[in-house]
């Protein structure tokens, strides 16, 4: 048995979002397994019925997090942990990166509608923080095969595929292995009055429903899905587009979801055929929703966020054995593709989408084939299958062949600054005020104090 400290940085709560439903099944299938999990959010902890102790540590929060360290055995961070705190990047535990996220890849996307100089700032402090975790981790954990490419380009810049790591393990799958965003192992089942039909307004037992499981945001395309819609509603009597959630519990509402919005609004097919849930379904309730739908969509634009991404909502798809219509360029396309799940089109195509759309809302022999397909191919992405790389680590804990004390010389590269405390506050008060100006500075204190 071994006592293993997960961090992350998403709200542990009813309502949950990618990285803490991710941090939660690592810590509920570590307890299964005869381990001892303890899962702390850097933001907020409060769910209700927890099966494992969880705690809140605010970024900075030496002493906060120092107990929790001392007591694991591993210790398992996502996103900026090494840089909030001093003990997670020194600690002489075995330390894991789950870098399942390449967050600045997502940061070059997420940050568009910011002002040039903080977005840059946005992009580089999450490649900063990331290399840093490449730096000094014993294993990193990243998603699909793509992303390991991904990684060990990274970490042959860094320094880390040295010698002592090769001689340790030529595949480097020591260093750096595979562990996929999974699901649950029983599929989700009907539950009358809890879902969709009958419940939200214009959705009825005779709908065609497509759901899009998931927050829009900006490097996502609803806008040539919701065009789509609206050619393809004079074919598909009862289509409609229902958008689980536009609002993340921890990351503000974009501005495409107003332009998706006002777009489904000046279509005419808001609030029938396009229908929008302005909140965030709690986690252990989105399967009464997603096995109502008739299939699952995911429309994305092509860039080099969508190459290595890994679009959890596909999952949630497979899990309710939904066929699906996703945009190409992803892992997930050449899956959807080679397994016959459902239908790859090109991106920012309407008349192509439409016609998926058609297609995959059909009563046919085609989709009754693709449902019977994804139900083959979710048995390979249960938790208990996709973390067996992280099982077999913490069965028996250990130190990279390159760990140094403290951990400041493992690979190269410069000092990273970190993002919490003081210095931090400081930094971020001058960058937005020469970025900003004192009206902006001001704006997002008062909207720091209205969030408490």
């Amino acid at each position: 048995m071994t006592r293993v400290l997960i961090i992350t940085g998403d709200p542990l709560a009813a309502a949950m979002a990618g990285p803490a439903i991710r941090a939660w099944n690592m810590a509920l299938t570590l307890q299964q397994a005869g381990h001892e999990a303890r899962l702390v959010s850097t933001t907020r902890a409060e769910h209700p019925s927890p099966p494992f102790p969880i705690a809140h540590v605010a970024p900075g929060d030496e002493r906060g997090i120092a107990v929790h360290e001392r007591w694991a055995e591993v210790v398992l961070f996502q996103g900026y942990a090494n840089t909030q705190f001093r003990t997670v990047a020194r600690t002489d535990r075995m330390l894991i990166a789950d870098a399942y996220d390449p967050m600045h890849l997502e940061m070059l996307e997420q940050g568009r509608e910011l002002p040039p100089p903080t977005w840059a700032l946005r992009v580089s402090t999450a490649r900063d923080a990331l290399n840093d975790q490449l730096r000094r981790a014993d294993l990193i954990l990243c998603a699909s095969e793509r992303q390991r490419l991904l990684y060990l380009g990274q970490l042959a810049g860094l320094g880390r595929l040295s010698p002592a790591t090769y001689a340790e393990d030529p595949d480097l799958r020591a260093l750096l292995d595979v562990v996929p965003f999974g699901l649950e192992p029983s599929p989700p089942v009907a539950d009358a009055g809890h879902g969709m039909r009958g419940v939200i307004p214009g959705i009825d037992a005779d709908s065609r429903v497509l759901i899009w499981g998931g927050g829009v945001y900006s490097w996502f395309d609803p806008l040539t899905l919701i065009r789509a819609v609206g050619v393809a509603r004079e074919r598909v009597p009862g289509i409609r587009l229902f958008f689980l959630g536009t609002r993340h519990p921890g990351v503000d509402e974009m501005g495409i979801v107003r332009e998706s919005f006002d777009l489904a609004t000046s279509l005419g097919l808001e609030g029938r055929e396009v229908i929008f849930n302005d909140t965030w379904v709690p986690y252990d309730r989105r399967g009464a929703y997603l096995v109502e739908a008739n299939a699952g969509v995911s429309t994305h634009h092509v860039h080099v966020e969508t190459t290595f991404s890994f679009r959890t909502r596909i999952l949630d798809y497979l899990w309710a054995g939904l066929p699906m219509v996703v945009t190409e360029g992803d892992g997930f396309a050449e899956i959807i593709a080679a397994e016959n799940l459902g239908i790859v089109v090109p991106a920012n195509d309407v008349d192509a989408l439409a016609d998926a759309l058609t297609r995959v809302l059909a009563d046919s022999p085609e989709v009754a084939e693709w449902r019977a397909n994804v139900a083959r191919v979710r048995e390979r992405f249960v938790w208990s299958v996709v973390l067996q790389p992280l099982l077999a680590a913490v069965a028996h804990p250990r130190r990279a062949a390159d760990v140094t004390r403290g951990r400041d010389g493992m690979g190269v590269g410069a000092r990273v600054a970190r993002t919490a405390g003081f210095g931090h506050t400081v930094r971020m008060t001058l960058h937005h005020l020469r970025a900003e100006g004192i009206s902006g500075v001001t704006a997002r204190v008062r909207k720091r104090l209205s969030a408490r």
